[in-house]
């Protein structure tokens, strides 16, 4: 398996960052489609006008007042960010919450929390049209195609399920769009902040206990991640672990809910797939717990920085190794964890540079 996702592994090839504000299960795990993909960045909208009919007749005349239904809430910099996009988002959360036994804070701190993603969400959009990134058709089909098939189903099929939950193939394909198009301005920009020198990898592979050439336990895994995100704080997401545990334990298949329920994009279309892992490639709780597992052992919840873990081990092999493979994988795994440690300071700067006003 050539890639992998952040949240359980350090070392990616291409390496993958997703934002860490963004909404949780952005691409969908289950057929709510509809509550898992309304992204809604449009910018510049007019406001909407309610007409009145007349009572004689029912033909349409403009009431002498007319109601304004929507509004900026939010403008950043050259775009602005609309009431009604807001209000999708939120219902978008508040039904994602509830189908997956998480707690809401009050209703004012969540619009704030969600306008705020939407900001810096839309700031990226805005650097990858400044620096004409694009998303190539190719991909983005690929993408789709595996969206609709981790859900079970065709592309045409996945097209009708959209259509009888309100939306359509055209709208998820825009919002695809953006989220790679986001993934690539991370990469560029937090990639290029990232250095590694030869002593930084000496000192990883001394902390292994040295380099050359010998022999390494490979381990051949699957998890299902879900994260603590404003929506769902600590207790609500390792409650949601426990309850998806039990759910395999009294017999649900494990790929088919890290389909629906898991947070980490990169292998839940996978079922959960790592593939082979090897030493330090995933975050240290990961590997610790992993490590202690018999072969299809279910582990209990597994706190990590990115959410807890549910990890089952497949298999195990030895697998030899040469140094130029060990200091290849001790530099990518520092990358990784560099990266992801930059994304944060990042995101910041960037939602500090840029012009918002908000109107709530």
């Amino acid at each position: 398996m050539a890639t992998r996702d952040k949240h359980a592994m350090t070392t990616t090839t291409p390496w993958r960052l997703r934002a860490t504000l963004r909404s949780p299960s952005f691409l969908p795990r289950t057929l709510a489609l509809s509550s898992a993909l309304t992204l809604c960045l449009g910018a510049g909208a007019l406001p909407l006008t309610a007409s009145a009919q007349q009572a004689d007749g029912g033909q349409p005349a403009f009431s002498s007042q007319r109601q304004q239904l929507d509004h900026v809430v939010a403008v950043v910099n050259d775009d602005a960010i609309m009431q009604s996009e807001l209000d999708d988002r939120i219902a978008q959360v508040t039904r994602q919450a509830r189908e997956q036994g998480g707690q809401l804070p009050e209703r004012g701190e969540l619009k704030e929390q969600v306008l705020e993603r939407m900001v810096l969400e839309n700031i990226q959009l805005q650097m990858a049209r400044n620096a004409k990134l694009s998303v190539d058709d190719t991909k983005l089909n690929r993408q789709l195609r595996g969206i609709a098939e981790s859900n079970g189903l065709s592309l045409e099929a996945f097209a009708d399920r959209l259509e009888d939950e309100g939306t359509s193939l055209t709208r998820v394909r825009e919002q695809v769009r953006r989220e790679m198009l986001m993934t690539q301005v991370q990469q560029r920009e937090v990639g290029r902040r990232v250095s590694i020198n030869n002593r930084d990898v000496d000192q990883a592979l001394e902390q292994r206990g040295g380099a050359g050439s010998g022999v390494i336990e490979e381990i051949r895994a699957r998890h299902i991640l879900i994260k603590v995100t404003p929506e769902r704080n600590a207790g609500a997401a390792e409650a949601l672990a426990q309850k998806t545990r039990r759910r395999i334990e009294q017999g649900d298949d494990f790929a088919a809910v890290a389909r629906e329920v898991s947070d980490d994009e990169g292998s839940a279309i996978n079922g959960g797939e790592l593939g082979w892992v090897r030493p330090g490639q995933t975050v240290p709780a990961f590997e610790e717990a992993m490590k202690d597992l018999a072969i299809d052992q279910l582990s209990k919840p597994v706190r990590s920085r990115f959410g807890f873990h549910i990890i089952d081990v497949e298999e195990r092999r030895e697998k030899s190794v040469s140094q130029k493979e060990q200091r290849e994988q001790a530099r990518q795994a520092i990358f990784q964890r560099r990266a992801n440690e930059e994304m944060d300071t990042w995101q910041r700067e960037i939602r500090s540079e840029a012009f918002v006003d908000i109107r709530l």
